[in-house]
């Protein structure tokens, strides 16, 4: 088999044998403007083992890199540690390749894995806790449930403290520098936290007890490997405070204020509304949706106090980019929000009441009413748009405590 591709080593026995997907532009919703990878490990213990799998089409990529190593037929068992397809879309082809003795998941993983691909008999459960010998090294499992599916697992190769961390600590980020210190910190922070945003804040109380979890397991941990991603070989603490940081989500005085418009009312509002928040000492992030997506959204969001959203009527509605930018927010369930809504109108003026509705359903505390203007603003209506700003802005520092 070729060996185009080759592996690159992050400890003394384990190699990266993943793919870098330059090209993925959307993840379920979410815009990967610097594409992914999709990493998977090969551990050369007496019993050769392969942690996770890659996305279907790369299945090439990820033999040949295996194959620049050890003959694939040479591996013993497979670790699925998360069952989403990004991980585990090959794993049928590469089981038929490899021939394993084994294929190892959490009991969750094992259900995930069968409702995917059917029953296959060399599938067994790893436990909570449970250690698996590899002959001259041992990997144990920490089951990990809904960070972020319900099958999720982190293992633990003691010989070389790596923590296989499925998709967290992770980032969609296509790099050929593999390890996080080859990377320019601030892309990492960014990316991180819009991975964070958009994939893993619903799952922000259960990010913390992980957290204690792995801090209480007494491992060694001096490598960091995510599904998504660089790899972690030094500053560990950087990355762990980040989550840290980002899973509390604790508001600042950061306000994000997103909208559309039809014939540019509602933008006017949304500039003149920035402006009052900047005066009332808050940080405005003026967003338009004509040129952010909605996961762009939910990154500047996830350390801000206030949600600012405008919207015009349209068939008595909201505007449809707001209706989905809305309806992403909701599954994400941001927390420790105050929120306010505004917008033009022509001859109805629902949509900013449907917002309010969405934001308490949410879970933000609305504390302004409604401000709405009819067709064009007039400088009165603007004076009271720098006013309604400069009211979040003050009610922002009391939530703050600033």
């Amino acid at each position: 088999m070729s060996s185009a591709f080759r592996a690159v080593q992050i400890s003394d026995r384990v190699f990266w044998v993943g793919a870098i997907d330059w090209g993925l532009r959307d993840f379920h919703g979410y815009a990967t403007s610097r594409g992914s990878t999709y990493n998977a490990y090969l551990v050369l213990a007496d019993k050769v083992t392969l942690i996770d799998t890659v996305k279907a089409p790369f299945k090439g990529e990820l033999l040949s890199r295996i194959s620049s190593v050890i003959e694939p037929s040479r591996i013993n068992y497979i670790v699925s540690n998360h069952a989403e397809m990004d991980h585990s879309g090959c794993l049928p082809d590469i089981i038929e390749a490899v021939n394993p003795e084994k294929v190892f998941a959490s009991p969750m993983g094992v259900a995930a894995l069968t409702g995917h691909f059917g029953p296959e008999e060399r599938l067994t459960a790893l436990k909570d806790g449970e250690t698996l010998s590899l002959g001259n090294m041992s990997l144990s499992s920490m089951e990990t449930r809904m960070l972020h599916w319900p099958d999720s697992m982190m293992t633990f190769l003691h010989e070389g403290g790596v923590l296989f961390s499925q998709d967290g600590f992770g980032m969609h980020l296509a790099t050929a520098a593999l390890f996080a210190d080859q990377n320019d910190p601030s892309v990492l922070q960014f990316e991180g936290a819009k991975y964070f945003a958009n994939i893993l804040m619903p799952m922000s109380k259960i990010v913390e007890k992980t957290l204690s979890k792995v801090g209480q397991s007494g491992w060694d941990i001096r490598v960091i490997a995510p599904d998504h991603g660089p790899v972690w070989r030094q500053d560990l603490g950087t990355m762990i405070g980040w989550y840290q940081t980002w899973a509390a989500q604790k508001p600042t005085m950061k306000a994000v204020v997103f909208f559309d418009t039809m014939w540019n009312s509602t933008a006017t509002m949304a500039r003149v509304i920035g402006d009052g928040l900047s005066a009332a000492g808050a940080l405005p992030k003026v967003m338009p949706l004509s040129g952010n997506h909605r996961s762009d959204v939910a990154t500047e969001l996830l350390d801000a106090g206030a949600l600012v959203v405008g919207t015009p009527t349209i068939n008595n509605n909201m505007f449809p980019t707001v209706a989905d930018t809305m309806t992403y927010l909701k599954g994400l369930k941001p927390a420790h929000k105050i929120g306010a809504v505004f917008g033009s109108f022509g001859w109805s003026g629902e949509a900013p009441g449907h917002v309010e509705a969405a934001l308490k359903d949410m879970g933000v505390t609305v504390i302004e009413p409604p401000l709405r203007v009819k067709y064009v603003p007039t400088p009165s209506d603007l004076d009271l748009c720098r006013q309604f700003g400069e009211r979040i802005g003050a009610k922002l520092k009391e939530h703050t405590g600033t």
